[in-house]
Parts: structure tokens; C-alpha cells; sequence
């Protein structure tokens, strides 16, 4: 459920990799119950800017904020019980455990400030993992860990998804039941998304707001509408 109110707000955000500028005072504000998307070539500087949000960068200068208070500084492994969680691209499930126990993990930093994610709810979302909670993560296909490594974010309970190439590898019948949960996630828990992806289309039909990053700046900003329904912005930097 949209709002009014700014759940993140990145200003003249900088970010180096060594003597190379990934981000270069990129600002952005992303409002409350909403899905950003987050565009642009491989090396634009998508990735960076999530690692920067939940602390596994340090900026070079800049600020970010998550519901007023400042993030630049908290320790990664505190991210989760202020409310922001982060699934980066690869799928990254531990394969000796089962999915049961994966998606326990994530509830061990559950943020107390909402009502608690259960294991029921998350099956409702994803039904392929409750066939499957108690086979080792190793057996799933790349849809189904790709279901599990967000379920796990979301036992967590997070005000604010991070989210970094979902789509990546996966059949469009996988893609569209993942975006599908995610707008239902969206509308009903009023949670915040911030979502990476190479595939511009599904992303833009999900979002209501998108940026676009060319080689650390944004280049585009506005309506996901708009963008979607610009042709020469479309050829020019998002391929379709």
C-alpha cells in the first residue's frame, strides 16, 4: 500500500572500489509500500547501491536513511532488526540444510518491531517449498531456491526488501510467480521493495517508481509508467 511517507532516502551517495568511483553522488527517495526499480547495464552501479544500503559497502560519502535514521555505519549483521533485509544475486542457500531449516535462519535476526513471519505463512507464498521442507536445499531447482532464499529474507519480517536480480536464470512462469508474490507482499503488508533487475519489462510492470543508472549516476528517474512507455528512453538504456 503506497504512502506518503519516505521509508529510504539516499543522498549524494559515493561509493569506490580502490580508485574506481562505482556510485558518484547518486539521490534517490523511495516512499513507503512501494516497488522501485532499479535499471541499467551490467557495471551501472545497481548492485553497489544495495550493498551500500545494508552495509556490506562502506560509502566513500553520502548518507542513507531508512525511516529517518541514518544506516551508514550499522554493522551488516544489524540490518535485519531494523528492518531492512537483503537478498543478493546467486541464490545463496546452505545446501546441507533442508528447506525447513534455511528458512529457520532467517528468523534468527527477525526484526521485533512486526508481527512475526511464520513457517505456514511462507508456504502459502511459495507452495513448491512445502512439498519439499524437509529435503536438503541441494535437491531444489534454481526457481525453487531462488523461493527459498527470499522466504528466508522474509522470516526475518523486513519493513524494507532489498532485492538483486530475482529473475536471473529462471522460466517466465517462475519470474511471474515471484513478481506476483512480491505485489502481494506490496499491497497487503505495505512492505517496501527495492528491486535490481536485468529484465526491464517485468520490472517496470511491478514497480511505480524507477531509476536508472548509467556508470554511477542516475541517469533517469520518475514514474515507472512513463519510463515504460518511453520508446527512446527504452532503446537507450534499458534494451527493449
Amino acid at each position: 500500500m503506497k504512502t506518503d511517507t519516505l521509508q529510504l532516502e539516499i543522498t549524494d551517495l559515493t561509493v569506490h572500489y580502490g580508485p574506481v568511483k562505482a556510485l558518484d553522488s547518486v539521490s534517490m527517495s523511495i516512499r513507503a509500500g512501494t516497488v522501485t526499480a532499479v535499471l541499467g547495464a551490467n557495471g551501472a552501479g545497481k548492485t553497489t547501491l544495495l550493498r551500500a544500503i545494508s552495509g556490506l559497502l562502506h560509502p566513500t560519502s553520502g548518507s542513507i536513511t531508512m525511516a529517518g535514521g541514518e544506516l551508514v555505519g550499522v554493522a551488516p549483521d544489524r540490518m535485519s532488526r531494523k528492518g531492512l533485509a537483503h537478498v543478493p544475486e546467486g541464490r545463496g542457500v546452505i545446501a546441507e540444510l533442508t528447506v525447513e531449516e534455511n528458512l529457520r535462519l532467517g528468523a534468527m535476526g527477525r526484526n521485533k518491531s512486526h508481527d512475526a513471519v511464520t513457517l505456514d505463512r511462507i508456504y502459502t507464498m511459495f507452495p513448491p517449498l512445502d512439498t519439499r521442507r524437509s529435503l536438503s536445499a541441494h535437491t531444489l531447482s534454481g526457481g525453487e531456491r531462488q523461493m527459498l532464499v527470499i522466504g528466508r529474507a522474509l522470516m526475518a519480517t523486513p519493513t524494507v526488501l532489498l532485492l538483486d536480480e530475482p529473475s536471473l536464470g529462471l522460466a517466465p512462469k517462475v519470474i511471474a510467480q515471484i513478481f506476483e508474490t512480491l505485489r502481494m507482499l506490496v499491497e497487503t503488508e505495505s512492505m517496501t521493495v527495492v528491486l535490481v533487475e536485468q529484465n526491464a519489462r517485468s520490472a517496470l510492470s511491478i514497480a511505480e517508481h524507477a531509476v536508472v543508472l548509467d556508470l554511477g549516476t542516475v541517469a533517469v528517474e520518475g514514474s515507472a509508467d512513463i519510463l515504460a512507455d518511453d520508446d527512446a528512453l527504452r532503446h537507450a538504456y534499458l534494451g527493449f
